[in-house]
């Protein structure tokens, strides 16, 4: 048995919270809620003024794509692709080719930065460890870590770079502490 990943779905832009609704409709009425999960459109809430007033705003983070929690199964797959307003899935080679999913770290940040993640973050070091950052442009590089931000999963950490000290925003997952 295959296990629930997370696929990109690329939609009409514009239509991805039709292309949501059309696609759980389907889920129910053709029974395949066993193999298709949740069906998120990446939005963010942002408050604009109109007249002086605070207005909420949903914005799309990635327009004309769905991210889609689902079992790849044949029937699965074919009911996604074949769902009105769905153009195809990102990954796939096409020529019936099914698509590769979604990294966890990736789904997971987006999740999160959406506030609908699961999985807590489990880190081993707090306010004044040493931490060496694993990967990005200041891999192999070690800090002092200055703050948290736990909900979003970064930490503010001080590095040394050209002789000073600079505060730098780094994931959770990016980071380790240095044992001394």
């Amino acid at each position: 048995m295959e296990e629930k990943q997370w696929y990109v779905v690329n939609t009409y832009a514009g239509h991805e919270n039709r292309v949501k609704e059309n696609l759980e409709k389907r889920v129910e009425t053709m029974g395949i809620s066993d193999f298709l999960f949740r069906i998120v459109v990446a939005e963010e809430t942002e408050i604009e003024y109109k007249n002086g007033k605070p207005v909420e705003k949903a914005h799309n983070l990635f327009p004309g794509y769905l991210f889609v929690e689902m079992i790849m199964t044949d029937e699965a797959w074919y009911v996604v692709r074949n769902t009105p307003g769905v153009t195809g899935f990102i990954g796939s080679s096409g020529g019936g080719a099914k698509p590769f999913p979604v990294s966890p770290d990736e789904i997971e940040a987006i999740l999160r930065r959406m506030g609908l993640s699961e999985r807590k973050l489990n880190v081993d070091f707090t306010i004044g460890d040493r931490v060496k950052i694993l990967s990005g442009p200041l891999s192999g590089i070690e800090g002092k870590v200055e703050s948290m931000d736990n909900e979003n999963g970064v930490a503010n950490v001080l590095c040394t770079l050209f002789g000073r000290e600079t505060p730098t925003e780094i994931s959770y997952n990016d980071l380790k502490k240095v044992e001394l």
